[in-house]
Parts: structure tokens; sequence; C-alpha cells
């Protein structure tokens, strides 16, 4: 049985990975420089978080709004880009896909995981995801400026869900000139089960 209290610790747990996750993505891929980042510790690991007011405080004012349009079965996507700031191109992008079990026809989702497991699978998950520094190409700027990106964050929502002033329509924001794809393992609650995947610019001039 899923009551509102579940369904809330859920959108909770799901709201709290994005993000740690949006963290380390941007200390792993060098997005902002590592003394903006001190050590934390989450799901038994070492993981990095900014304590730069400015950062952390978009991340809150954003991840406050996702977590509303969560709890209403209104989010089915989040995305976070990584744009190369003289092109605007997009170098990265990190896809979340969320389901909503209670979306989903009976019988197309497993039991309720406890959330001893959830804890292990996000575990596993935030491990790959801080171990993506090892395959990915370093991020080259066409600029030729190390600290030359920014990020986006994209929230793909239901036609029927309330979209504060704050949030523009955007275009997908698609990593263009060819791009590798690598999937991530997945993760459930009791209400959501959430993919993630990373695709990516392949950089032209590694084999030069």
């Amino acid at each position: 049985m899923s009551s509102g209290l579940s369904i809330k610790g859920s959108t909770r747990t799901v709201t709290e990975f994005f993000e740690y996750s949006i963290n380390s993505i941007l200390f792993q891929r060098a997005v902002y420089p590592p003394e903006d980042f001190s050590t934390v510790r989450k799901y038994d690991l070492n993981l990095l978080k900014t304590h730069d007011d400015e950062l952390k405080n978009y991340i809150r004012q954003i991840l406050q709004q996702v977590h509303r349009w969560l709890l209403g079965g209104k989010c089915n996507k989040l995305v976070l880009c990584i744009v190369d700031k003289s092109s605007c191109e997009i170098v990265e992008r990190w896809e979340f896909d969320v389901q909503h079990y209670a979306q989903l026809p009976d019988g197309d989702h497993a039991s309720n995981s406890k959330q001893e497991d959830t804890q292990r699978q996000i575990r596993a998950l935030m491990r790959q995801i801080t171990a993506s520094v090892t395959f990915l190409p370093e991020l080259e700027s066409e600029s030729g400026d190390e600290d030359n990106f920014t990020f986006n964050v994209l929230a793909y929502t239901d036609a029927s869900a309330k979209v504060p002033l704050e949030w523009a329509d955007s275009n997908p924001m698609e990593v263009a000139k060819g791009s590798e794809k690598v999937e991530f393992k997945s993760f459930s609650t009791n209400d959501h089960k959430i993919r993630t995947q990373v695709s990516y610019r392949v950089n032209a001039n590694l084999s030069s």
C-alpha cells in the first residue's frame, strides 16, 4: 500500500539523489574549481558538495521546484547539460529518467523496495558517477580556457504542470557533432524508478 507519507519519502530520496549527483558531476567534470567543494559523508561514501553560496542556492531553488513536480507526479526527466561558454555547444548531457510507479499498469514494476535496498542501489550508482571521469573525455573548450564551462538544468514535465516564471521553455539541448552514450545503474524506491545515462561529445582532436 502506498501512502502519502511514503510518496513524500520517496520524493525526498529522489530529490536528494539529484542534489548529490549534480554536485558530484560539477566537481568530477571540473565545471567549478575543486576549492568550491567540501567532502561530505552520504550513502556510506565520501562525496563532494559545493560550499559556494551562489551555486548552492541556485541548485536548491531548482530542486525545490523539481520536488514539487515529483510530488504531483508531473516530472518524468531531469537533465544536466554542460555547456561550452565560448560556442554555446552542449558537450555533455546527463539524463535522469523518472518513472512514477503509480502511473504504470499493475504488474509493470517490481515489489516495493526496502529502504536499505534503495540506499545500496544509490550507492552503486554514485560510485559509477564518481568513476565516470576515468572514461569521459577531458572537457576541452573551443576557446582553450579550462574554466570556460557552465551548466543548465532541464526538467521534463507534464503539460498540466504549473511552471514558475523563472523556468523558461527550452530546446532539448542535445550533444551535437557526434556523441557516445553510456548507461548507468538504476535505483528504485517504493514509488519511483530512476534511470541514468550520459551522452558526451567525442573530441575530434583526440586522434590528432
